[in-house]
């Protein structure tokens, strides 16, 4: 078995040759890493420390230079075994890199540097840009996950200074997705970087990557919830059954509890909750949340909380918006940003207030997200060669969104908190130095990330 966490297999297969591809004498490589536009204006900037822990505080050895040796000239590229050995015999295997970051969780504007990099060793040039796959990919993952939901959550919260209760935005999108993205990292990384956002999660591998790379002692919670084998295991001419069971079993004074109840007809199974088991859920104390999962959304949701108001009522806020008495509705199918609007502005015109519904999604918050969403990219933009420091840039006539940046370039912040991208000068850079030869150098904490990002 070949080591997966052994740091020279983390590239592209190009990279390898790199080393021979530089201007003689060349010293310094100097990268940035930055979001070129996209689908959204502005990015949360997160993921770095995660990968910084998981992947760059380990150092090299001359085993992982060995098989990563054979696999490589096996496959057709040259392999720098001088380059890496010097790593390990003169910096005991510890990158002689530096990299300056953005502070994590701070909402940035498109097309600004977020990150950069440099070697600090002139006889390591070549590793800047090996590094650029594994480094690019820690970042345009979850920084384009943690945007994605964080979209959503504006499009929620201007609804709910409209209609409703703002301080409730918290547990307003569930994240459903683990099961539907590629891997357990993904689940991971994407599950934390909803939860800068939101405390609403089934993503249980987000806890556990928030608790390990940013010290957090819980960043989401959840509630019990029934799925539709629970509910259908018990027959459809008993489905009222499977619903006061789960009143039985979970609803107390003050809890929620989720049932999914478009295991046959959803509008029949909220009259069941507005009818037979009325009572019960008033007398439990506990908000039941009813959960369609197919449908039309709009009219879905808009049908079931008008059946809910039939039989459960509702009290008017001091917004003039109809909150429903003992019950809530969540939709978690089919959910995305659109959506979403679709959904509440159909509530708003019927005079409901957006604190009837929530949301889960799966696929299209963890999954459906690419590099280009947000067209992420790191580029060389300085290169010293003996005493002389050169730009480094690309300029494609055919593209000029793909025009880089020249120098070396920094992020500043202003005193009013905008943010704005510049060669290095006398002013002082909003990059904080997070990582020198091997070595975490500052940490951020995950509150200070979701400070940054809720503000």
């Amino acid at each position: 078995m070949l080591n997966e966490n052994n740091i020279i297999f983390n590239s592209d297969s190009y990279k390898y040759s790199m080393y021979l591809q530089y201007p003689p004498e060349t010293k310094t490589v100097y990268s940035y890493i930055e979001s070129r536009g996209g689908k959204w204006d502005s990015t949360v900037y997160f993921g770095l420390q995660a990968f910084i822990k998981k992947y760059l505080l380990t150092p090299v050895t001359m085993e992982d230079i060995d098989e990563a040796e054979a696999v490589i000239l096996a496959h057709g590229e040259p392999f720098n075994r001088a380059g890496w050995e010097y790593i390990v015999n003169a910096h005991g295997g510890r990158l002689p890199i530096v990299i300056r970051s953005a502070p994590e969780g701070s909402i940035i504007p498109g097309k600004n540097v977020l990150l950069v990099i440099e070697n600090t060793d002139p006889e390591c040039f070549w590793l800047t840009t090996f590094l650029e796959t594994a480094l690019l990919r820690a970042i345009w993952y979850p920084t384009t996950v943690a945007t994605n939901s964080y979209e959503s959550k504006k499009e929620i919260l201007s609804y709910l200074e409209k209609t409703g209760d703002p301080e409730s935005i918290g547990f307003k999108l569930h994240d459903f997705g683990a099961r539907g993205v590629s891997s357990k990292e993904s689940a991971g990384l994407g599950g934390m970087a909803h939860l800068v956002n939101f405390n609403g999660t089934d993503t249980v591998m987000g806890l556990v990557y928030a608790r390990n790379f940013y010290g957090a002692d819980m960043a989401g919670f959840s509630i019990p919830a029934a799925e539709h084998s629970t509910v259908t295991s018990w027959g459809k001419e008993n489905e009222v059954l499977p619903y006061r069971n789960m009143l039985k079993q979970f609803a107390r004074e003050g809890t929620v509890v989720a049932v999914v109840s478009d295991s046959y007809d959803i509008f029949n199974a909220c009259e069941l909750w507005g009818t037979e088991l009325k009572q019960e859920v008033i007398d439990s104390g506990a908000t039941v949340v009813i959960r369609p999962d197919s449908g039309n959304p709009p009219e879905v949701v808009l049908s079931c909380v008008q059946i809910l108001d039939k039989n459960f009522g509702h009290t008017l806020n001091a917004k003039g918006y109809k909150v429903l008495n003992n019950v809530r509705v969540i939709q978690g199918d089919g959910i995305d940003k659109q959506m979403i609007r679709a959904i509440l502005y159909t509530l708003t015109l019927a005079g409901y207030s957006a604190d009837n519904v929530a949301f889960g999604q799966g696929g299209a918050l963890l999954q459906m997200v690419n590099r280009d969403d947000l067209a992420f990219a790191m580029k060389c933009s300085a290169i010293q060669i003996g005493d002389r420091w050169v730009e480094v840039f690309k300029d494609p006539i055919t593209d000029q969104g793909k025009k880089s940046k020249r120098g070396r370039v920094t992020l500043y912040q202003e005193k009013d908190g905008t943010f704005h991208s510049g060669v290095e000068d006398w002013q002082t850079p909003a990059l904080d130095e997070v990582y020198r030869d091997g070595v975490l150098v500052k940490e951020t904490t995950w509150d200070e990330v979701t400070a940054r990002a809720r503000k």
